[in-house]
């Protein structure tokens, strides 16, 4: 039986759920907040599951509720993984230096010219490179001037064009430039990431065959000679990864040892991992595609050490660091995250 407070937070969670519908074919998904033309599908959703949650402290499962075994749709908590999977670029000596352009090691996909040629691994990494083109029918247009609940409010209108700044200077959560990233690993491997990521992440720490990274139904690549799918950071048009809470919080757990499994295997640097958490200079809020609880912005009620993977709908993984505690939250209403981590946060410091 769960403690009082941890059923008084599993609660507080199965009565604050997303207000998305559960089927795909009723209010779901982030292409139906975008302007038109851009507001279509390129690949495939599935409906999501219950509220569900998992919580994991020093290794072991104190708490879960909903459907913790189900692989459900993520959306950019991807953006975790393919930091990860930079990381794994990072340790076998494909991407030495965060710092160099990416055209040094890519040419020819869209970083040789004008201000686009000026773009770093970590400019990409950090959502501060400014990349300017297209990516799989999708301009980087679609998502100028894009809000985020935990990042400062833009000053127009998503989806108009916006003057573009020199690579570095400026911050914007842009799911274009992400796919950008992703395809600028995938001829960096010149392997699809999620083979990639089965290999070197997820069968390491033990993670189930359930999983699956999609990519849109347009986005398949000829890489010396074979066509291979480069998978989007997330499920803004669809695709993405569908993911168990369970396998989730193995990750998070990886995470928080430093980059090593549950059996003490190295996974990926501890030097990547902490890389990952580093604040970004225009956004102290985010890292390598995480988010982190600087000066407590994004959550007052937990230590600034914690840090998270966000999808829209809403999904966290929190990882916190000072009580050696993963947390897994599927399909919360977002409003209502704060209040529920201090309440899981209560029943943890309550064992």
């Amino acid at each position: 039986m769960q403690d009082a407070l941890m059923q008084q937070a599993i609660q507080y969670a199965q009565e604050h759920e997303t207000l998305w519908d559960r089927s795909v074919d009723g209010v779901f998904g982030v292409h139906q907040q975008d302007p038109a033309p851009w507001n279509r599908l390129l690949g495939p959703l599935r409906d999501r599951g219950p509220v569900t949650g998992v919580v994991v402290v020093d290794g072991e499962t104190v708490a879960s509720w909903g459907e913790p075994e189900r692989a459900d749709l993520t959306f950019s908590v991807a953006k975790m993984y393919l930091a990860l999977v930079a990381g794994v670029a990072h340790d076998r000596g494909l991407l030495p230096d965060v710092d160099e352009p990416v055209r040094a090691r890519v040419p020819g996909i869209g970083f040789d010219s004008g201000n686009n040629a000026l773009i770093t691994w970590r400019h990409l990494l950090q959502q501060t490179s400014e990349w300017e083109g297209e990516r799989f029918g999708v301009p980087d247009q679609a998502d100028h001037y894009r809000a985020v609940t935990f990042g400062a409010p833009p000053a127009g209108v998503k989806g108009e064009r916006r003057p573009l700044q020199a690579p570095g200077t400026y911050w914007e959560y842009n799911d274009v430039r992400i796919n950008q990233l992703s395809y600028a690993l995938l001829h960096l491997f010149r392997k699809p990431l999620p083979e990639v990521f089965r290999e070197a992440v997820m069968d390491p720490i033990g993670a189930s065959d359930s999983w699956s990274w999609v990519s849109y139904d347009n986005a398949w690549v000829n890489i010396d000679g074979e066509m291979m799918p480069s998978v989007p950071g997330g499920s803004h048009w669809g695709g993405g990864m569908s993911i168990s809470s369970l396998d989730q919080a193995l990750i998070g757990q990886m995470l928080l040892n430093e980059g090593r499994s549950r059996e003490g295997k190295q996974i990926i640097s501890q030097s990547w991992v902490r890389a990952m958490r580093e604040p970004c200079a225009l956004a102290p809020y985010y890292g390598y595609l995480i988010w982190l609880n600087e000066r407590r912005r994004m959550f007052p009620s937990l230590p600034a050490s914690s840090y998270f993977g966000v999808g829209a709908g809403s999904s966290f993984t929190w990882v916190e660091p000072e009580r050696r505690t993963v947390v897994i939250v599927r399909w919360l209403n977002a409003a209502h995250a704060d209040t529920l981590f201090a309440k899981i946060l209560a029943a943890v410091d309550a064992r």
